[in-house]
């Protein structure tokens, strides 16, 4: 099993030179990939609540945010030779997708290679409707948009007639240097699982133990063998609940090929101790 890291941080409070710090260390000490996240515009008021915290806010102090997670890829590939670079998620559903597809080709073809595009459909309604789309047709946008960006990654001229998107004669390059992007479906319903078997070449869960892991790789299991599929064609990554060895031994027995434990970038001491522990980590189950 490989070892990562998931990055939380907000701007501008955290230094640029941290975020550099850390991907040297991952990329000089052979850890997996480091993973960012997607909010582009935040709310105070939201109808739907946030489904990582028990109030259902966003845990971000006023005046910070999160920011852009391609133009970070970009700028700390420079500073990196092996390390992969992967999104948790990105909001596909409120993504250009004509757009989405040039901006991470390109960053495949920066990097040589060295992408994972995770894809999500969103919780916040409001942040979909300040992009311009509709929140309720989501996932089947999602899942058109995961279609047309493949052609446009796949063939020299594509044409695409869909409910949400329509393209005709047009020409994308440079391609990504494999053929493709993988992509690393994220969710836990089944529409998201649905989704991991028609499009994923991964899928990825967010703070699971052990036991709630079992059971959405039970299901996506299910989901794939209607699909003619099975679990070792993917990659199965997860940002886990709960820390230590013994936890990831229990996620390796279950399948999980990449772990990505959460770092928090609050000072530089917190990220000298959070380095330290995820080398005992690769030692221990690598």
């Amino acid at each position: 099993m490989k070892i990562g890291a998931f990055a939380s941080f907000f701007a501008p409070s955290t230094p640029p030179e941290r975020l550099i710090r850390l991907a040297e260390a991952l990329d000089q000490n052979g850890l997996d990939s480091l993973w960012f996240g997607e909010h582009v515009v935040l709310f105070d008021e939201m109808e739907f609540g946030y489904p990582g915290s028990r109030d259902g806010k966003l845990p971000i102090p006023d005046g910070l945010g999160v920011p852009d997670q391609a133009t970070i890829i970009s700028y700390l590939a420079s500073h990196t030779k092996q390390l992969r670079f992967g999104t948790g998620i990105s909001l596909i559903s409120q993504r250009n997708p004509i757009y989405t597809a040039k901006e991470f080709a390109t960053l495949d073809w920066l990097t040589q290679g060295r992408i994972d595009l995770g894809v999500g459909v969103g919780w916040c309604k409001e942040e979909v409707l300040a992009c311009g789309y509709e929140f309720d047709d989501r996932g089947a946008r999602c899942d058109e948009a995961l279609t047309l960006m493949n052609k446009l990654w796949s063939q020299p001229v594509i044409n695409h007639s869909g409910p949400h998107f329509k393209v005709t004669d047009a020409k994308m390059d440079p391609k990504p240097v494999n053929g493709s992007i993988p992509l690393i479906i994220g969710g836990f319903s089944n529409a998201a699982l649905k989704r991991t078997a028609l499009f994923g070449q991964g899928w990825l869960g967010f703070g699971q133990d052990p036991k709630g892991a079992a059971v959405m790789l039970e299901k996506l299991d299910e989901h794939l063998a209607a699909h003619g599929r099975a679990r070792g064609d993917l990659d199965i990554v997860l940002m886990p609940g709960i820390d230590g060895v013994e936890a990831a031994l229990e996620f390796k027995s279950l399948g999980v090929n990449r772990l990505t434990p959460m770092v928090m970038l609050d000072s530089d001491e917190a990220v000298t101790t959070r380095l330290e522990s995820l080398y005992r980590l690769r030692d221990a189950v690598g």
